[in-house]
Parts: structure tokens; sequence; C-alpha cells
């Protein structure tokens, strides 16, 4: 009997120690985060922005609004004239509307995507669907198609380097769904993140997003959602509806 209960408890220990074991040696997931992106090692340096750098929307068709939008910043078109929404929407800067300022702020935009498109790198990151929940690190990354956040937010970690450029290529087009947010962290800023947009974006719902978008198409805010930094659409429209947008 003795050793029958002897053997009864070494088998439960056994079994314990090895259900610990495979615990330990399980490599832990996250839904929210499933790819490991790595540490690049080259060096991106700023997109030269020059005559847009005052601008916080550009565009080329049309410029609308609907609701309490706010904008720091000048706000350009061109070589469309059809500007509507203002007021109700607030510009705390100038509206420059198909004159000189407008005509070379396009000029210095299409330089600006053609600089951000062709850069190249030896560790370049390549992303791609949805990449809410990544913590993406300086360098330079590339989509092939189209990206979303909408799983969870999106981080840009600078570590500590607040000089830290981000420039992310997209071959189509760049969503995000309601509520999600891009964080800076490390040091980011708004101004070192560079977003190369192959066709239009859309910023959902109450969405908080961060940095210069340059866009070949349209740009569009659902209501409430928020940029600091710019949107600059070279062909098409950008279109707000009860935004806040803050030059960066």
């Amino acid at each position: 009997m003795r050793t029958n209960k002897l053997l009864t408890t070494l088998a439960i220990v056994s079994v314990v120690l090895i259900s610990a074991c495979k615990k330990e040696d399980a490599t832990p997931t996250n839904p929210s985060n499933p790819t490991s992106i790595p540490l690049q090692t080259t060096i991106q340096t700023a997109v030269s922005l020059n005559g847009t750098s005052v601008i916080a929307i550009l565009a080329g068709s049309a410029i609308s609004n609907t609701g309490a939008t706010n904008i720091t910043g000048d706000l350009a078109l061109s070589p469309g004239t059809s500007v509507g929404g203002f007021p109700p929407g607030i510009l705390v800067g100038t509206q420059h509307i198909n004159n000189n300022i407008a005509t070379q702020a396009k000029l210095d935009l299409t330089a600006a995507y053609n600089d951000a498109a062709g850069r190249t790198s030896t560790d370049i990151v390549t992303l791609s669907g949805n990449i809410g929940g990544l913590t993406l690190t300086p360098g330079l990354y590339k989509s092939t198609s189209s990206l979303a956040i909408s799983s969870g937010d999106l981080t840009f970690d600078a570590k500590g380097n607040p000089n830290a450029v981000f420039i992310i290529q997209i071959a189509s087009t760049l969503t995000t769904t309601s509520g999600r947010k891009v964080i800076l962290s490390g040091g980011a800023s708004a101004s070192n993140i560079f977003w190369q947009v192959g066709s239009s974006a859309t910023f959902g719902t109450t969405s908080v997003f961060k940095g210069t978008v340059m866009v070949m198409q349209s740009i569009t805010f659902n209501t409430g959602a928020t940029l600091d930094g710019r949107g600059l659409a070279r062909t098409g429209a950008v279109v707000m509806a009860g935004n806040t947008i803050v030059k960066q």
C-alpha cells in the first residue's frame, strides 16, 4: 500500500514538473503584435518639405469641411479653387488658393513624395496588412500593398533619440479604424515621421494620427479624427469633419 501511494505521489510530482517546464519553454504570444520588428542600423535623414513646411493641409482638386474643424497651420490648394466649410471650420493660419505659394507647395510636395518613395536601405523592414499593435523603431519601412491600423494602436519608439527619422512607404491605401491611435515614445517626434501613400488615406472616427502624410490621391478625415503633422494630397481632395489638425 505504501509503495502504491509513493508511486502515485511521484507520478503527480512528475506531471507538475513537466507542466511547469512546458510553460517556461513556451514562447509567449501577443495576438495584437505578432511580428518581431528588427532594429535597423541604417540611419534615415528627414524628408525635405521646403515650401510645404508651413502647410497643415494641402490638396490638388478641392478642400471641404463639415463641423467644428480646427487647423493650426496654413491651408493650400492647387490647381483647384474650391474650398468649403470655413467657417464653421477655424483656420489658425493663412489660406493659399491656387496662388504662387500654393503652386510652389505642390511642386515641393511632389519632390518630397518622390524622395520618400525612392529611399532604399540594406536593412529595410517589410510591413503588410494590419500593423496595429506593432512598435516601430527608427528606419525605413515598406509595404507593397495597403496598410491598416485596426487591431491595436501603433507605437513609434525613437529609442531616446529625438532626431530619429521614420519613413513608411505604402504602395496603395492607408487606413485607420475608429478610435485607433499612433503613439510616440522614446523621444519620437511627429515631425520626423513620413508616410508616403501610393493612393489615398482614410482616418477613422476619433482616431489619433501622427506624422506628415503625403498621398498621391485624396485624404479623408472622419468625424473627430485628429492629426499632429500634415495632410498633403497631390492630385485629389482633402475632406474633413470636425477634426483637429496641428502642423508639426
